[in-house]
């Protein structure tokens, strides 16, 4: 895994980079490619608040000094509608991975979100057939809940999905932080 992976607020060369890398199917791979879509609104939000708000954001995944991809939450709630939930989604440039970035990453921003936000759960689905990103996340502590059939529509057909989930009592180290066992 590399030594030096962190996560940062988004810069407008962020950006720039997501344009260049995330623009085609080879830059988002063959599990999470979903067509052509327009820059226009992520440059806005930037903009208008620099993709940080109450209603989730987007920050850069960084290996040293180096833009490796992003880290993303949004509200994912399976009842009435709170933000004590949120779900993440990760992107990383073909060059990162395979090598440990999305674990380290993905656990980072969990920590994160259960020091920052009340979230007591956090989940991810991904393809059935994305074994690397389903081995990421039950590293980085996520668990394997069941398979969301026919949940995702992609490359002309509905896929599977299997969804994940982190509870804040379950967090990576232990109890959650500022209390005791």
């Amino acid at each position: 895994m590399p030594d030096e992976i962190t996560l940062r607020p988004v810069t407008a060369d962020d950006l720039d980079l997501f344009e260049r890398e995330f623009s085609g199917p080879e830059g988002w791979g063959p599990h999470a490619w979903f067509g052509f879509q327009s820059t226009a609104d992520l440059r806005r939000r930037f903009a208008e608040n620099g993709l940080l708000g109450p209603d989730g954001g987007l920050l850069s995944v960084a290996e040293g000094d180096v833009t490796v991809g992003r880290v993303k939450w949004f509200p994912g709630s399976w009842g009435p509608a709170d933000l004590t939930n949120w779900s993440l989604a990760i992107g990383l440039v073909p060059s990162a991975r395979g090598r440990g970035t999305g674990t380290r990453a993905q656990l980072l921003l969990a920590e994160y979100l259960f020091d920052h936000t009340c979230a007591d759960r956090l989940q991810a689905w991904t393809d059935r057939a994305n074994l690397a990103e389903q081995r990421a996340l039950e590293k980085a502590g996520f668990v394997r809940e069941g398979v969301l059939r026919s949940a995702v529509w992609r490359d002309g057909q509905w896929n599977d999905a299997v969804l994940f989930s982190l509870l804040r009592a379950e967090r990576p180290g232990g109890a959650p932080r500022g209390t005791a066992r």
